[in-house]
């Protein structure tokens, strides 16, 4: 690999001046300007992202912390963040944290040795905060954040996705109302049943225990719960899953079961991920947009690091419900 010098060398100036040509950090003449292009084109150069980034302090990177990439909702809200910062003149580093505390203080750890110039973490560790409160590196959390922390947070609105469902279910007539949640220890998951449970007690409808299960925001884990669910004595006529890929494992157990949806089962996602239209039935879901909340969320970074000082900004996104054949029959 080519160095300073050695463009300097076929050049035929010092490598002080290649610095000042490629850094434009001093007026050079044409001459040895047009030199210096020439042999950078010819060796192939690529200048030192480290070197630069101990000069100006900058290393143009971004660091984003996701759960899982193979969740479509969060591959599609990472390349939301992706294509901002890219426009910006950033690039991302992505890292899976699996939701394991353990792994995703490691992962901060190495964004911070990378000298990230921000970073993006999705559900953050509540036992984190103190960490990137010592990192003092430009921060937002996307979906939650610790109660006693003051950083920058872009979320939706989770108990409203979840009224919305319950308030569509209820207008279609369903009265037994089932419900598979994510994992319980997620505020996320926690919100989303709260919405729908409260809208639910205004029409005097309360989810019976036996009603309600968990599973870990998987297509298995949902088409598992599901299963279970409908294989009860008192069959539910309407199951709302907390996340899509949830609701399209509860899609195939009711095929299995030979249950018809929507007619004889409504089923509700929420996330709107790009595979909700192409499941058969295409699935009624609530949306966050989530390429929107991606690019949201890398704007608030992009921002904080332009100005450090300014005020926090929680900003949360009105979620909306597209409905699909899971619960409205197709009039074609």
């Amino acid at each position: 690999m080519a160095t300073i010098k050695d463009v300097a060398r076929h050049a035929g100036v010092s490598y002080t001046t290649v610095s000042h040509v490629l850094n434009k950090t001093r007026p050079v003449s044409a001459e040895a300007r047009d030199r210096v292009l020439v042999a950078v084109e010819a060796l192939a150069y690529v200048p030192s992202a480290l070197a630069r980034s101990l000069r100006s302090n900058a290393t143009g990177s971004i660091g984003l912390i996701i759960p899982n990439n193979t969740n479509p909702y969060f591959s599609e809200v990472a390349r939301g963040i992706e294509d901002s910062c890219y426009q910006a003149g950033y690039s991302v580093i992505l890292c899976n944290s699996d939701d394991d505390p353990d792994k995703q203080r490691d992962y901060l750890n190495v964004l911070l040795t990378k000298r990230c110039d921000g970073l993006i973490v999705a559900t953050l560790a509540q036992t984190d905060g103190e960490l990137l409160r010592k990192m003092k590196v430009p921060t937002v959390l996307l979906d939650r954040a610790p109660k006693d922390m003051a950083i920058d947070l872009v979320a939706v609105d989770n108990a409203a996705g979840g009224a919305l469902a319950a308030e569509h279910l209820l207008a279609l007539g369903r009265r037994r109302i089932a419900c598979i949640g994510g994992p319980e220890s997620l505020d996320i998951s926690s919100e989303r049943i709260a919405g729908l449970r409260r809208k639910l007690q205004t029409a005097g409808i309360a989810i019976a225990p036996d009603q309600l299960a968990y599973a870990d925001f998987t297509s298995a884990g949902g088409y598992a719960a599901a299963r279970a669910l409908l294989s009860g004595a008192q069959a539910p006529d309407a199951i709302f899953c907390c996340n899509d890929l949830m609701a399209i494992g509860a899609l195939r157990a009711a095929a299995e079961r030979g249950i018809d949806v929507p007619d004889a089962l409504s089923v509700i996602g929420f996330d709107d991920i790009d595979l909700a239209s192409f499941v058969h039935p295409p699935l009624t879901s609530v949306s966050q947009n989530t390429r929107t909340l991606g690019q949201l969320t890398a704007q608030c970074l992009l921002e904080r690091i332009a100005d450090p000082t300014r005020p926090v900004q929680r900003q949360t996104i009105t979620p909306q419900l597209h409905v699909r054949g899971s619960t409205v029959r197709s009039a074609t």
